[in-house]
């Protein structure tokens, strides 16, 4: 199996014009579906898993965000025949050493996003405004029916805030205040949805792979 790190394109062994994100997350879909019409591409249909019959999903059992992003791309594959994108993402706070990372989403033992943000501020609360530094990584990886993946990586610089703030985004959002935009000090959950799209850690992963999203679309559209 060949692998890049984003090359201009991939080899497609299926009709050109579709491609699935693989998540059940209709805000990533979307947000997916922005970064390709922002780019001109045309031609491309962005399915998501709503519009495929279902399958079980894959345990996120990697130990990196590009193991997990490529372990769920290659299971799309091989349940749908797709071309198929997935990213993995999370939290690395500074003061927790990284973590949560890769556990992120499950950091309160799987009880969701409200009890992961509580958690995360419990765990914070000693914690002075000058060591809560901490970034929000993204990997996104696509893979073909033919075997080749291409991944690319997306890191965003904030702070955590020791309250929720915002009605927009998912996750820990709320809690996020982005250093791009520290001098008016709005959380993630604050962007507009254009905003956070040019700035944020998964907006940059998927900013990097549109030159292998191009090359995936129908040639006469």
């Amino acid at each position: 199996m060949s692998s890049t790190e984003v090359g201009a394109g991939l080899a497609v062994d299926t009709p050109p014009g579709r491609v699935l994100l693989a998540s059940n997350n209709a805000k990533k879909l979307a947000e997916l579906r922005r970064v390709v019409e922002a780019a001109g591409i045309t031609g491309l249909q962005v399915l998501g898993l709503g519009d495929v019959e279902a399958y079980p999903e894959p345990v996120e059992d990697g130990a990196t965000f590009e193991e997990n992003a490529l372990l769920k791309a290659r299971e799309a594959v091989a349940r749908t025949g797709l071309p198929a994108l997935a990213d993995d993402s999370g939290l690395a706070v500074d003061a927790l050493n990284g973590m949560p990372g890769v556990l992120s989403a499950r950091w309160s033992g799987g009880k969701g996003d409200e009890a992961n943000n509580d958690l995360l501020l419990a765990q914070l609360a000693d914690v002075p405004a000058e060591r809560r530094g901490a970034a929000f990584v993204s990997v996104c990886a696509l893979v073909t029916p033919g075997g080749e993946d291409a991944t690319a990586r997306g890191e965003w610089r904030g702070r955590i805030v020791v309250e929720r703030r915002g009605a927009g985004g998912f996750g820990y959002d709320p809690l996020f205040v982005p250093d791009d935009d520290l001098a008016a000090g709005r959380t993630s959950a604050e962007l507009s949805a254009a905003e956070k799209d040019s700035l944020s850690h998964r907006g940059k992963a998927l900013a990097k792979l549109v030159p292998v999203l191009r090359s995936l679309a129908a040639p006469d559209a």
